[in-house]
Formats: structure tokens, C-alpha cells, sequence
């Protein structure tokens, strides 16, 4: 039986899920928070507006019971929203499959959500991954510099092009580590000792582990430190410059504070042959001493850049960057991550989006919609020759 309209049903109600889930439940008048502990799902309760609703439910994926009274809630076209641990999205993929509901992460893509497509397609459903803010918004910000690219006639002429994105988030006052955490340290520990792959001097190149290639970076006016993270090679073809013959860089990776990297060298050290257990065991070391403070303010920089260069030497550059803070449950990340899921929400509500497993949207004109929403929830960004 299908409902009037589509039920939103958010799963996780951490630290990057509350901004989005409350602007969801204002803007569609009710949406259902699910959680094996209810205390922080209870908190944002209280945020929503008095003409709206946000249901709390219990859920364990691991529980026969839970997991029966969670489908039976479910109606055919409801919108399901996965913010557990990614190695969860694929057990709910199967669930909402089974129930015929849309599916949004703000995970990366892998190959056991990819192969689900055929099968989302046949029954009407939308899969949509990649809707955080790395990745997410910079999909967002670089579909739109590479359109402007094709419009300004700089691509397909064997220009030589340098694109570059880095995202990161940190305290607004800096430490003696140049870092704090939002949450369990073992995903940056474990990410850091991850080979990366990029474009480099138009040759792609491996990084064993990602503090061997810390560069310096300035954006505009501040001097940050950067590295590549993960595989930025399938991104080429991702971001349309698969056909572009003079690709000096590729590179999508991770900011960092100035300093970062001599405050972390004692860090580098003990990883370069740590077992999981002792990654596990720093991870407890770290989240002792560098977790945020309440109250205290972090902050989110996302800097997109495309730089193209003729053989005349004269040059076209265009950049979008995203500079913001927060603060408790409205942090600088979780205001990033869950408004730019609730977008996705929000498409899927309109039908606005087609069948099938997909990342952000390539579409121009459906990116700058999902923009237009950032920019109204707070989210503002520099433009450098470019319109948004």
C-alpha cells in the first residue's frame, strides 16, 4: 500500500545527522528518526518547529524483531536515509529494495551498491550515494566549473589543465595538533595509511601512505596543508576530462591546518607499522586528548579549482570554495553532511531524480537547485570566475 506521499525515514541520528533531518521534518511536516539509543534522537526532537513532526523509533539491523517492525512501517516509494557506518549501507540497499523504497547515503560508491543498480531501475527506485560534503559538494561545485570550462571554449583544445580539490574540517582555534575530532579517530588513521592515487606532472602516480606528499596550499590568502586521498583517478572520467589530452594534475584529497604536519610526525611514525589493534588503541589515545570541547567552534573548508593553460600561455582559472563554522549539534560538518543529504531528500520528494544506483547529480541546473537550498540553510560560497 503506498502512502500519499513518501515517508522520510532517517536512519543514525549522529553527530552529522541533525541540521538535515530537522530542516527535513519542517520542510515536509514529519520524518522518522531511527536508533538503537534514542538520547541524541530525543535531543533534536525538541528542535523541530511546532507545526511539524519528528518521530522516534528504535532500530537494531542486528535484531530479527527490530528489523520486522522497521519494514512494516515502510510503504512502496518512502525514502530511506542510511547515515550508519557504510559498511551498513548495502544490508539496507537490500531492505529497501525488498520494500520498494528510495535509498540515500552520503557514502562513497562501492562495487556491492553499484551491482544493485539493474535491479532498482527495474522496480522505479533511486539509490543516491555521494550527497555529503566530501563527497557531495564538491561533485556539486565541480560539475559546475567544468561546465563553465566548456562554455569558455577551454577544454577539448589540448590546453594544459590542473584541477584540484581538497576538503577538510578542523577547530576555528588551533592546537598544539593542528586537529581536533568530530568522532572516532580510527577513520582518519586508518585513510591516512591508505595508498593514493592522482595525477601528478601528467603521470599517474601512487602515494603509498598519504603523509609522504603533504603539500603547502594558499587559498585566498591562507596557507593550508593538503595530500591526496583515496583514488582520484575515476574521477577524470566522473567529471567529463577522461578525452583531455594535457591533464598535468588530478588530485582529490584532504586539507589540513599550516603545522599540521610536523605536529603529527610522532603519529606517523608509530602508524608506519601499526596493526589494527594498535591503530585501534592510538584511536582511544587520540579521542581522549582531541575531541572537541562543547561549545567549541570547528570549521569546514572545501576549495574546487580548474586551471587551464593554451599554448600561448595565457591562462583560465575559476574556483568555488566553501568557508563555514558551527557550533554543537549544528557543526560546521554536520550542517555540511546533512543539509546536502537532505537535498537529496528533498529531489526525491519532487521526483526529480531518475531510477537507479547514482552519485550527486551531473546535472547543471539540479546541482545549482541543491546549491540555491546550501546557500539558504547558511552555507555560502566564494566564487572566482564563475556564477552560481
Amino acid at each position: 500500500m503506498s502512502s500519499e506521499k513518501p515517508s522520510i525515514h532517517w536512519i543514525g541520528a549522529g553527530l552529522a545527522s541533525g541540521p538535515g533531518l530537522v530542516s527535513l521534518a519542517n520542510k515536509w511536516n514529519e520524518a522518522t528518526v531511527w536508533d538503537m539509543v534514542l538520547d541524541r534522537a530525543h535531543e533534536l526532537q525538541k528542535e523541530v518547529s511546532a507545526d511539524a513532526t519528528l518521530n522516534v523509533k528504535q532500530l537494531n539491523l542486528a535484531d530479527e524483531a527490530s528489523l520486522k517492525n522497521f519494514r512494516d512501517t515502510l510503504n512502496n516509494g518512502d525514502i530511506i536515509i542510511s547515515m550508519l557506518p557504510a559498511t551498513f549501507h548495502v544490508q539496507v540497499a537490500h531492505i529497501a529494495l525488498d520494500e520498494k523504497c528510495h535509498l540515500v547515503t552520503s557514502s562513497y560508491l562501492n562495487d556491492e551498491m553499484v551491482v544493485l543498480n539493474d535491479q532498482a531501475v527495474d522496480k522505479g527506485l533511486s539509490f543516491v550515494n555521494e550527497v555529503g560534503l566530501d563527497p557531495g559538494i564538491d561533485h556539486l561545485l565541480t560539475h559546475l566549473i567544468v561546465d563553465e570550462a566548456r562554455k569558455n571554449g577551454v577544454l577539448g583544445k589540448g590546453n594544459q589543465l590542473d584541477f584540484i580539490s581538497y576538503c577538510g574540517g578542523f577547530p576555528v582555534i588551533t592546537n598544539d595538533f593542528a586537529y581536533k575530532f568530530s568522532w572516532t579517530p580510527l577513520g582518519v588513521l586508518t585513510a591516512l595509511k591508505n595508498p593514493a592515487q592522482l595525477i601528478q606532472d601528467g603521470v599517474e602516480t601512487t602515494i603509498p601512505t598519504a603523509w609522504e606528499n603533504i603539500k603547502e596550499i594558499a587559498i585566498h590568502g591562507e596557507t593550508f596543508e593538503a595530500y591526496a586521498n583515496r583514488n582520484s583517478i575515476p574521477f577524470v572520467k566522473e567529471y567529463a576530462l577522461e578525452n583531455e589530452t594535457n591533464l598535468r594534475t588530478f588530485v582529490r584529497g584532504t586539507l589540513r591546518l599550516s603545522g599540521w604536519e610536523a605536529a603529527w610526525q610522532d603519529i606517523f611514525k608509530v602508524m608506519e607499522n601499526a596493526t589494527m589493534d594498535d591503530l585501534k588503541n592510538l584511536s582511544d589515545e587520540l579521542w581522549s586528548k582531541y575531541q572537541y570541547d562543547d561549545g567549541e567552534e570547528d570549521r569546514v573548508v572545501l576549495y574546487v579549482a580548474l586551471n587551464s593553460t593554451d599554448e600561448n600561455g595565457d591562462a583560465w582559472e575559476t574556483s568555488l570554495t566553501l568557508d563555514t563554522t558551527g557550533t554543537g549539534w549544528r557543526s560546521a560538518m554536520a550542517n555540511t553532511v546533512s543539509y546536502t543529504v537532505a537535498e537529496a531528500v528533498s529531489a526525491l520528494m519532487e521526483n526529480r531524480l531518475s531510477a537507479g544506483v547514482q552519485a550527486a547529480p551531473h546535472d547543471i541546473d539540479e546541482a545549482r537547485l541543491w546549491l540555491k537550498g546550501l546557500n539558504e540553510k547558511g552555507l555560502e560560497f566564494k566564487a572566482v570566475n564563475i556564477e552560481l
